[in-house]
């Protein structure tokens, strides 16, 4: 029972439950008093502090006057504006009004997540948090259209030129850097490509090996050092891990509140899908039949 109550998604549908109630309160109110603009003292101080923001300054008596009057004059004619159905078709409007109440479910599941739940997302998602492994090489570049034919024996005496003398000058000249320090997979992909980042991987430490493709030619390489990939403990990915837990705690908890409305509805498709497909199918009538079809 401790357990549920913990739920973020329980206290999400009560939530939701309560503006539910707080809704039909508020519109049953409103019905009774459609035509009483009540200008509170909320509302004359954002009025005075928007003001404040913009000019640098407060309001005089007369200019606060003319915000409060301006502000009713905007408020009478929006719900003329409402009550005569012109937001229905405005598709600004309508977009508008979803995104604020996207945003208000989005404020419903802000509640931070445990050490254990943390924990466990870490667990449950080890690949978006991995550490990339980490490489310092040196590479020495062959040109397959520079040798045609004699590439391999070209690569074959730069092998045992470097077996005598690891500094020996060989390969063919090219803006690739010679040397990486510290360069992750992601950065030797970036230069080299996924072929040379694939093949580093079977490659021993402290001797030249090789050759390997990328997307230039094919290289003999020197791996100075490698740190393998490993999954971060929580502490040096705890930003982004809460940031994940509660974006997607945010998408399901849109998506059940979007189910328990969608539970109100009854929706009618009057509309064809008149556009056949591009396999030459028939199109959809609205009840999904094919059209025309016995």
């Amino acid at each position: 029972m401790q357990r549920l109550l913990r739920e973020p998604l329980l206290h999400f549908l009560i939530l939701g439950a309560l503006l539910f109630a707080l809704y039909g309160w508020v519109g049953r109110d409103a019905s009774h008093a459609s035509d009483e603009i009540v200008v509170d003292q909320a509302r004359v101080d954002a009025l005075s502090g928007q003001f404040g923001r913009i000019w640098q300054r407060q309001p005089s008596r007369v200019e606060l006057q003319g915000l409060i009057d301006g502000w009713v004059r905007e408020e009478i004619l929006y719900r003329e504006g409402v009550s005569s159905g012109l937001e229905r078709d405005d598709e600004v409007v309508r977009r508008r009004v979803v995104q604020k109440m996207d945003f208000m479910i989005d404020g419903m599941a802000t509640e931070m997540p445990e050490e254990a739940q943390l924990d466990a997302w870490l667990r449950a998602h080890p690949d978006r948090y991995r550490v990339a492994p980490v490489y310092t090489l040196r590479q020495v570049y062959f040109d397959p259209g520079r040798h045609g034919g004699q590439l391999d024996d070209v690569i074959a005496d730069a092998q045992r030129r470097l077996a005598r003398d690891p500094q020996a000058e060989v390969g063919d000249a090219t803006p690739l850097p010679a040397t990486l320090r510290q360069a992750s997979a992601e950065e030797v992909s970036r230069t080299f490509g996924q072929r040379f980042v694939d093949g580093l991987s079977a490659l021993p430490v402290d001797q030249w090996s090789g050759p390997i493709p990328s997307g230039f030619g094919l290289h003999l390489v020197w791996v100075e050092q490698r740190s393998a990939g490993r999954l971060p403990a929580l502490a040096e990915v705890r930003q982004a891990v809460e940031r994940d837990v509660l974006n997607d705690r945010a998408q399901r908890a849109s998506e059940a509140f979007y189910r328990q409305l969608r539970q109100r509805y009854g929706v009618r498709q009057e509309g064809r899908l008149d556009v056949a497909g591009r396999d030459g199918s028939k199109p959809l009538a609205a009840n999904g039949d094919v059209a025309g079809a016995q």
